[in-house]
């Protein structure tokens, strides 16, 4: 595997380097989860949401490192985990988070009902609920 900070972007304009992790067989991107991830800290930089879809494609070994997201404290990053990755995760994966989309949901922190938080959670239980 190539040097993981060569792969990794570089700042959030680097479509470059996101354009070139598209090309990674699937055990290499694995390995990138954490960091990408953390591209997802604020929606508004240029590359996160291409960095969400690129997520798409390795939803279950995402969902652990975006539990521990939701469980954190940094309510941007959940809306942006939540509205660009948990949303169009498969529903095996989203159902790995049914038990944290429901405290968030309906126990919410004062900080997750001030980001709307509970909101997003709830869209997508409401989604999930349909799917079954």
């Amino acid at each position: 595997m190539r040097d993981r900070e060569d792969l990794l972007p570089k700042d959030k304009h680097d479509f470059e380097s996101v354009n070139e992790l598209k090309t990674l067989d699937k055990a290499e991107l694995v390995l990138l989860v954490p960091d990408l991830l953390e591209w997802l800290q604020d929606i508004n930089w240029p590359i996160a949401r291409e960095v969400a879809k690129l997520l798409l494609t390795v939803p279950h070994e995402a969902v652990p490192y975006v539990e521990e997201v939701l469980a954190g404290k940094d309510e941007l990053w959940k809306i942006g985990c939540l509205d660009y990755l948990v949303i169009d995760l498969p529903v095996d994966a989203q159902e790995r988070l049914r038990e944290r989309l429901e405290i968030m949901a309906y126990q919410p922190t004062k900080g997750e009902q001030e980001e709307e938080i509970h909101l997003s959670a709830k869209n997508i239980l409401d989604k999930l609920k349909q799917s079954s």
